[in-house]
């Protein structure tokens, strides 16, 4: 089985096992973060379907980020967590989904559900297995880090890389990907790894990724693509977004309920207003 190695190690998060673990429990304590470590809960609380989480350097993204994975940790321990991210490279499939065998971190390995990911490509239009597009891209990789420091090597991962950006593939995804895990009977959880607006200045982007946070959380994927595209809202992995809200919408006899946990700026790290990229983690569930 394949094994996939890190990308950016040593550049958007510490390539020493001892340095990663400190800098994630920094985004746990920092003054952006939610000021406390994450407990990890003995039951599981299946109402808690997914959420928002930011894929930037963790000095940047980190403390946001961090809002999400500390209610992850108190939904308890599902047995995948799969993570939409988006594709920055151009590499591989359209909707690219890792075949199988494991990812490697500084913190050990951590496998992939590979069963899920085979029906996954079988009941959509648009997925396919492939490694390509994985080779290099770090919107699912960082979030490989934060979920071994909370489940260790309790739970599998489903890295899934979207390149594909409209309503109708996020819905192919989302039905395509509620059918594969009520098949198999498996317990998940979606990670839509997505950064907001980008390089715009502190008020422009604030204004720009709550107009798109409220479509969001109103759970209107149309409004949402139809805002970003004609706003001009530089949200980098609406695909993923879009697929979250699709499939939280197909748990019949449940109420959706979106949450935002915390939006910030790179600017909000730096000091640097001039030029700043937004992040936001939000809570998807069922009610």
């Amino acid at each position: 089985m394949s094994k996939r190695y890190p990308a950016v190690a040593g550049y958007f998060y510490p390539a020493s096992r001892k340095e990663l673990v400190v800098s994630i429990e920094q985004s746990f304590t920092h003054r952006l973060g939610p000021g406390k470590k994450p407990v990890l809960a003995t039951s599981r609380n299946k109402s808690v379907v997914g959420f928002v989480v930011p894929h930037a350097g963790y000095m940047y993204s980190g403390p946001v980020a961090a809002h999400a994975y500390l209610e992850l940790a108190s939904a308890g321990v599902p047995e995948t967590v799969v993570i939409l991210g988006t594709n920055h490279t151009g590499y591989g499939a359209l909707v690219s989904v890792y075949p199988g065998g494991t990812w490697v971190t500084p913190l050990g390995e951590v496998k992939v559900d590979g069963e899920l990911a085979k029906k996954f490509v079988e009941l959509s239009g648009y997925a396919e297995l492939d490694e390509e597009a994985h080779i290099e891209e770090h919107s699912v990789e960082v979030q490989v880090p934060f979920i071994q420091y909370i489940y260790e090597d309790r739970v599998k991962i489903l890295p899934v890389v979207i390149g594909l950006h409209t309503v109708d593939v996020a819905r192919d995804l989302a039905l395509s990907l509620k059918k594969a895990v009520s098949e198999l009977g498996r317990d998940v959880v979606v990670l839509a790894s997505s950064d907001f607006n980008h390089y715009e200045p502190q008020h422009v982007t604030v204004e720009k990724d709550m107009e798109a946070i409220n479509y969001i959380l109103r759970g209107d994927s149309e409004g949402f693509y139809r805002a970003i595209t004609e706003k001009n809202i530089s949200v980098c992995g609406p695909g993923g977004i879009m697929t979250l809200i699709e499939y939280t919408k197909l748990f019949e006899k449940y109420t959706p309920r979106i949450t935002l946990l915390k939006h910030a700026t790179s600017g909000d790290v730096t000091g640097d207003y001039s030029a700043v990229v937004g992040y936001a983690s939000v809570k998807f569930e069922v009610a």
